[in-house]
């Protein structure tokens, strides 16, 4: 992967620390919401509280991302995706339909591993399921929110989403961030493109698509 070179001033000098700021300054703002969704997942879904997965950030290198849980636990012996959507509780739909879950994140974004905007962190098996094009969504952190969460979220296909992931890499400004943050306050508002078809999650990117 080549050396990403930043856009302008915005992406070299301000994005990392105006992304610090912000994301200390919401979780002091919402430590009551992360408090109650925390004891309701508890109370709902049982412990642990929060999901962790590691997925890829910044030139690959993994990290471990937190949300909270919104699935019941999988029957033993059965890791099929189909069944998510069985383990997926009315709870935990609304959870997700309000980014609720997503609330974690802002500690990722402290540490470092994450930005408030900048391609959503995906799977580490999907790492070798991309075109050279696809690998390039990884020359920045990965976003809290981003352009394919504002144009569709999981209702567009990967090949969409990965060109509007592309298109953020090439075009890093302190105006299209602050876009994108209030339109995925909208997006959200509206619980537009929550999942992908007739499944609980997006479906898997099996690498067919360039």
């Amino acid at each position: 992967m080549s050396a990403h070179k930043p856009y302008g001033p915005y992406e070299r000098f301000i994005k990392r620390p105006q992304d610090f700021l912000c994301a200390l300054l919401a979780l002091v703002v919402l430590s009551p919401v992360l408090a109650v969704t925390a004891l309701l997942v508890r109370l709902k879904l049982g412990a642990p509280v929060l999901f962790t997965q590691e997925r890829p950030g910044r030139d690959g290198k993994i990290f471990r991302l937190y949300k909270f849980r919104t699935m019941l636990p999988p029957t033993p012996g059965l890791d099929d995706p189909a069944h998510d959507a069985q383990r997926l509780t009315p709870f935990g739909r609304k959870l997700r339909a309000t980014s609720l879950d997503e609330l974690p994140e802002l500690f990722n974004i402290l540490k470092g591993d994450m930005a408030v905007v900048g391609p959503r962190p995906l799977l580490t098996q999907y790492l070798s399921r991309y075109s050279a094009r696809q690998a390039r969504r990884h020359e920045v952190r990965p976003g809290f929110t981003g352009l394919a969460q504002v144009h569709g979220r999981n209702a567009i296909s990967w090949a969409e989403k990965f060109e509007w992931d592309v298109r953020y890499v090439d075009h890093v400004t302190f105006l299209g961030d602050w876009k994108i943050i209030f339109e995925t306050v909208k997006t959200v508002l509206k619980h537009e493109g929550i999942s992908g078809g007739d499944t609980a999650t997006m479906t898997e990117f099996m690498g067919n698509e360039s």
